[in-house]
């Protein structure tokens, strides 16, 4: 059951490696989210198909309603406002949909040694967690791993990427 959780959680993983975005405000600036043709995207028309809703408790309704990742300064895996306030979204969700459980996937831009972007993706995404947790969800329902550098949304050498890079990622398991 791991082994099948952990392909489809890879899976995911190359959907996001198709996403991109011209703008680094939005990666790194208000909001903190990003929808559309990311983790768990629904395809051509965005989360959900074309101008569908998602199936409650999906991933892509999680996507919709909440966000799905939230961002973090370079070297930090401190919790800024505008992650927390997608974290305090995910929570709410979470609490809707009690039966359902998350990975969080930490990631870091390219900087740095393969040991040390392990560590502070690791760092990161127990952030997202501790937060959620914090926030009334059984921690037992949330794993964590952490991907340091090896799976970067944006494969670019740019400031622009690496803000969009350094991130935890929510995925429905």
């Amino acid at each position: 059951m791991k082994q099948l959780t952990l392909a489809c959680l890879l899976s995911a993983a190359l959907l996001a490696g198709c996403s991109s975005s011209d703008d680094a405000k939005n990666a790194d600036g208000a909001g903190g989210t990003t929808t559309g043709a990311g983790y768990g995207a629904g395809g051509p028309g965005g989360a959900g198909g074309a101008g569908g809703r998602a199936a409650p408790g999906s991933q892509e309704d999680l996507v919709q309603s909440a966000g799905d990742r939230i961002f973090f300064d370079t070297d930090r895996n401190s919790l800024n406002p505008q992650a927390t306030a997608t974290l305090d979204r995910q929570s709410a969700w979470l609490n809707q949909y009690p039966q359902v459980n998350v990975w969080v996937a930490g990631n870091c831009d390219e900087r740095g040694t393969e040991e040390y972007n392990l560590a502070l993706g690791q760092r990161r995404a127990n952030a997202d967690r501790d937060y959620l947790v914090a926030h009334g969800i059984n921690r037992g329902r949330i794993e964590t791993i952490s991907y340091g550098k090896s799976r970067p949304i944006d494969a670019a050498s740019t400031p622009q990427a690496w803000a969009q890079n350094r991130n935890a990622i929510t995925s429905v398991r």
